[in-house]
């Protein structure tokens, strides 16, 4: 028993020093500040992929596991602590909406986006396919 919780720990720490690493060296990904001006609009937008029945299952299925993740009280990282409390959310998000995009298409995306042109670009940019065409 103590060394399966032992091991959870270890995996656990080796999780947060690789977010640590990755906010760190990616600090021009998308500032905290815009990250979470955008939160309202990312919302919405997850919201509406999520009702499109034209997308298939399983993007559908990714975003309702992660506005089930974003809405949970319980977190990878708790956001309280400094760095990565809030670098594992963006970083989840955006490893998600790059998974999206790739299926589902930068188009879903523009059709549903309820913000600003420049809330998209950024949004595209976190999830690493830089500025809209």
């Amino acid at each position: 028993m103590a060394g399966a919780v032992g091991g959870v720990l270890l995996v656990y720490a080796v999780l947060l020093l690789l977010l640590w690493g990755y906010a760190r060296r990616h600090p021009e990904t998308v500032a905290m500040k815009d990250a979470l001006r955008l939160l309202p609009d990312l919302l919405r937008l997850l919201r509406r992929l999520l009702a499109d029945r034209t997308l298939g299952a399983g993007v559908r299925i990714r975003l309702a596991l992660l506005l089930a993740y974003l809405l949970s009280p319980i977190d990878l990282v708790p956001d309280f602590v400094p760095v990565i409390g809030y670098a594992d959310d963006v970083i989840i998000v955006a490893l998600v909406l790059r998974s999206v995009i790739a299926r589902a298409g930068q188009a879903a995306v523009r059709r549903h986006w309820p913000g600003t042109p420049e809330g998209l670009q950024l949004i595209l940019r976190l999830a690493g396919l830089g500025a809209p065409r």
